[in-house]
């Protein structure tokens, strides 16, 4: 049986609740911290590009979030932190999460998405490896970690290195 879930942008009541989702979904508070900190960065936040998924009470039970970065000087998205609450895990929320905020931002005219995470997850969004289009960071990942997707086919991903908000301390 098939679960579609509901996805909206976050409001101001869903905050503890995306602060507590990531508190559960990761080993520790770094990036509860730096959603927080993305927040109150008016040079990286975008209202509406931060999206729960809601079970069927309406209580967020996962959460994705796009923040400005560049690709060299190009305007972009980074996704993440992705999160779900444990307990909750592999029912397609987190696909349900990015698959709205790329829509959100393809409907906000946004262009380019980087997302630094697992390499067999994210290719289901459309991403594919960023060196593959000669864009890199400036600290050593794992070359496949680091993927790109273009929202708009006419607008083929620029090259450059990619330049986060500060917050990520990137």
């Amino acid at each position: 049986m098939s679960i579609t879930w509901i996805t909206r942008a976050e409001t101001g009541a869903d905050i503890p609740a995306i602060r507590a989702i990531n508190l559960a979904a990761f080993p520790t508070a770094e990036e509860a911290d730096l959603v927080d900190a993305l927040r109150a960065d008016p040079s990286a936040w975008i209202d509406g590009l931060s999206l729960v998924a809601t079970d069927e009470n309406g209580t967020p039970v996962g959460h994705a979030l796009l923040t400005r970065c560049h690709i060299g000087d190009t305007p972009a998205l980074c996704l993440g932190p992705v999160a779900v609450r444990p307990e909750q895990q592999g029912r397609g929320i987190g696909s349900a999460a990015v698959l709205a905020a790329l829509t959100a931002a393809r409907n906000a005219g946004e262009r380019y998405v980087v997302v630094l995470g697992h390499p067999t997850y994210y290719p289901r969004f459309g991403f594919t490896r960023a060196s593959d289009h000669g864009i890199g960071l400036t600290i050593d990942v794992p070359d496949e970690a680091l993927m790109a997707l273009a929202l708009d086919a006419g607008h083929p991903l620029p090259n450059g290195t990619v330049r986060y908000a500060p917050p990520f301390g990137i």
